[in-house]
């Protein structure tokens, strides 16, 4: 299903907040997760979660990276569709993708992937204002997640763990999800940068629509 379009013709953003519920209450209810079990996976409150999954809350990007190593995921997994109906496209328009900014440092990300295709890549655009910092303090994820980021404009820092990459525009990091990972703008301008991620979540989700 695609977005409404606005009165001045490009493509109306949904709730995101209501999106990402859905998405959360249906990875929890495919690993079959109580409340209390997810919380004891990623740390976030049952309460938050609660919150989350009414969409009653304004996530970080700290939190959401939480819950999706709770359920298994990348954090791209909890932005797909919430229309199980929705059907099978593999073209993404521009004016269609979704945009969410993280309301604690600013960043802004696009889903630039299909949001309803099987395929365990998902790539994602952001954008990272001048002096921000995002954590995303889980370690290893199971399964192991892949992902690599290409520097379109600007300069970054990413921390693996105890290791520092110095990026700048052109440059290419590949790295595994298995320990803390902090993405940091040291300049006085916005970068702006490209993840694409390797997670089998969207596929095992749409497998599941298919046969429930």
């Amino acid at each position: 299903m695609k977005n409404k379009k606005s009165p001045n013709g490009s493509a109306k953003q949904p709730d995101i907040n209501l999106r990402i519920a859905s998405r959360v209450r249906e990875l929890r209810a495919l690993r079959g997760a109580s409340l209390d079990a997810l919380t004891a996976q990623c740390g976030v409150s049952k309460s938050m979660i609660s919150l989350i999954e009414r969409g009653e809350a304004s996530p970080t990007a700290a939190t959401l990276e939480k819950l999706a190593a709770g359920l298994g995921v990348s954090m791209a997994a909890l932005f797909g569709p919430d229309d199980a109906a929705a059907e099978l496209e593999p073209l993404s328009r521009r004016s269609d993708q979704l945009i969410w900014k993280d309301p604690e440092s600013g960043y802004m990300r696009r889903a630039l992937t299909p949001p309803n295709w099987p395929t365990p890549i998902q790539i994602v655009e952001v954008h990272l204002p001048a002096g921000a910092r995002v954590t995303y303090e889980s370690g290893a994820r199971k399964p192991a997640q892949e992902q690599q980021v290409w520097v379109m404009q600007g300069k970054i820092e990413v921390t693996l763990g105890d290791q520092l990459f110095s990026l700048r525009s052109g440059d290419c990091l590949a790295m595994r999800l298995d320990r803390p990972l902090v993405y940091a703008n040291p300049t006085t301008r916005a970068a702006e940068y490209i993840v694409a991620i390797c997670d089998p979540a969207p596929i095992q989700l749409i497998q599941a629509r298919t046969t429930t």
